[in-house]
């Protein structure tokens, strides 16, 4: 079968480039199907030029008038309950060295995201790219090629501030380190990053414990992420606000506020474990150490909870986690505010630090918040408190990053929308539309823009209707925006292709349209079919990524 589309606003017709059908230049591939249009996109080089017809410019314009003649008042409008859709990009969108990626893939697969009419795409800017070379030098080159290309297709970016190791976790399929030079800090002096109960250092991320001290090589963590997003301003000034809608700022571990507690990397960690404290690295232990002193308490502050278990462990299989555990102890409560606390602290920090650079630039700020569903449906909810999130039977986690978050003006980014209950073991004990449920009512108490993301790789159908169901709320605290992970050459086979046209149309109209019919009414005429190989027409053949 192969995937063709059409719309009567604009044909693809693509000059055969030397190179473009390499086995290292493409990952996927989609077929447009070939005709006489009155508007056409050619090519060149690694950009398209459109090149509208004067009638066909004028039409538009008629129509546009048109439609703004009977447009309907604010307050009957349907607008608000559209959910634009954002798709991200491959994690190795950029090279090692700082360039873009098979740049003419990317821009036949941008093509074609905005045939599908996505929004736009998401995109890590790694900290490990862009100051590779020391100190305060950064290389925005490659994402300087990106941002001009969504430019010209008229696709919005939102950009993550990716401070974040990228290999270890779900879902990685590259591995960017944190810069060199961080890194030559970090083997000098090992408490930089998390660190377990055993030992165990984590290179994902820096510890918050270090946040306020200068360990790098001068700056402290703080500092340098600040640096890092002033420079982006300084660099993408003229497209924030009309190219670039949205920063998202990393806080820890794929990009997400949280601890490591659940490393994948060499085994350490699996679902559905509970997961391990992460503070155990000479600063935190000071700072913990410090809080139970003030508190009367020395003896609390000699480390974690000694009962707490190890990585793949269950709930029950812990003095710390079980159902009447130390979790709901006087010195569980301590420890847990605590730990939990200096999360919160550390999101504080660097959301104040991109609020300053970023207000008034017309572009979004957001955090992105883990979605850890398993053991959601036990009273201690473990997996979430070695997290950092103290949430539990008794006690509302998210409401507080929420309240943070919205202090800054931020966009909560929430995971695993695409989840159902249903579709879990019953011996994790997970709820992920539980949690989905709880994150919604903090979000609305708190008066913080919620948006989504799927927590796992889908393209089926089942998914695509669950996002639709959490994305829509009739008491107003329904998703603001959506971000589909993730763009790769499963994305463009037939059927997916198919199943995420489907979902964009259903999230631009409100959740309504249960499925795209054959032929779309809406201005671009897109419709998109299934036709057998032995009866298609001649095709061009687009190179994607």
């Amino acid at each position: 079968m192969t995937l063709t589309l059409q719309s009567s606003a604009s044909f693809i017709n693509f000059k055969e480039t030397k190179g473009v059908k390499a086995p290292d230049e493409f990952l996927g591939m989609v077929s447009f199907a070939q005709a006489k249009p009155s508007c056409r996109l050619v090519a060149k080089s690694s950009m398209q030029e459109a090149q509208l017809s004067h009638e066909r410019i004028m039409e538009v314009k008629k129509i546009e008038k048109r439609e703004k003649l009977h447009e309907l008042p604010a307050n009957h409008s349907n607008r608000s309950t559209r959910v634009p859709v954002f798709v991200m990009l491959p994690l190795d969108t950029m090279t090692m060295g700082g360039n873009l990626n098979r740049p003419r893939a990317m821009n036949a697969s941008l093509m074609a995201l905005k045939s599908s009419g996505a929004e736009g795409v998401m995109v890590d800017a790694w900290w490990g790219l862009v100051e590779k070379d020391g100190p305060l030098k950064y290389n925005w080159e490659g994402y300087a090629e990106l941002v001009k290309m969504c430019q010209e297709h008229g696709l919005k970016l939102q950009v993550v501030m990716s401070f974040h190791q990228c290999g270890g976790n779900v879902g990685d399929s590259c591995s960017i380190p944190l810069p060199p030079w961080v890194l030559e800090e970090i083997s000098k002096n090992p408490d930089l990053v998390y660190t377990d109960r055993s030992g165990r250092r984590n290179p994902e991320y820096l510890s918050l414990g270090c946040d306020m001290l200068p360990v790098l090589k001068g700056r402290t963590p703080i500092q340098v992420y600040t640096d890092y997003m002033r420079s982006f301003r300084e660099r993408f000034n003229e497209y924030l606000g009309n190219v670039i809608v949205e920063i998202q700022v990393g806080m820890g571990p794929c990009g997400e506020l949280r601890y490591p507690a659940y490393p994948e990397s060499n085994g350490t960690w699996r679902f559905p474990g509970i997961g391990e404290f992460q503070c155990y690295d000479k600063y935190m232990g000071a700072s913990l150490a410090a809080v139970a002193k003030a508190a009367g308490k020395d003896d609390w502050g000699q480390g974690g909870p000694h009962d707490s278990g190890k990585y793949n462990q269950f709930p029950e299989d812990t003095g710390f986690f079980q159902r009447d555990g130390t979790w709901n102890s006087e010195y569980g409560q301590f420890f847990l505010e605590w730990y939990s606390g200096k999360l919160l602290e550390h999101g504080d920090r660097i959301l104040a630090a991109g609020e300053s650079i970023y207000q008034g630039t017309g572009a979004k700020l957001s955090g992105k918040v883990a979605g850890i569903h398993w053991h959601y449906n036990t009273r201690s909810h473990a997996a979430e408190l070695t997290s950092g999130y103290y949430n539990t039977r008794h006690r509302d986690g998210y409401l507080p990053i929420a309240r943070m978050l919205a202090k800054h003006g931020a966009v909560l980014n929430f995971t695993c929308m695409e989840m159902r209950d249903g579709e879990q073991p019953q011996s994790a004990n997970c709820s992920p539309e539980g949690l989905v449920r709880q994150v919604k009512t903090a979000a609305r108490t708190a008066e913080v823009e919620l948006a989504g993301e799927n927590a796992l790789e889908r393209y089926d159908g089942g998914a695509f209707s669950q996002v639709l169901a959490t994305s829509m709320s009739d008491s107003g605290n329904g998703l603001s925006a959506f971000t589909f992970l993730r763009m790769n050459k499963r994305l463009f086979e037939p059927e997916n292709w198919r199943n995420l046209v489907q979902f964009v149309k259903s999230m631009s109209e409100g959740g309504r349209n249960a499925s795209l019919p054959e032929c779309d009414s809406s201005r671009t005429d897109l419709y998109v079919r299934f036709i057998k190989e032995s009866h298609s027409k001649k095709a061009t053949e687009v190179a994607v990524v």
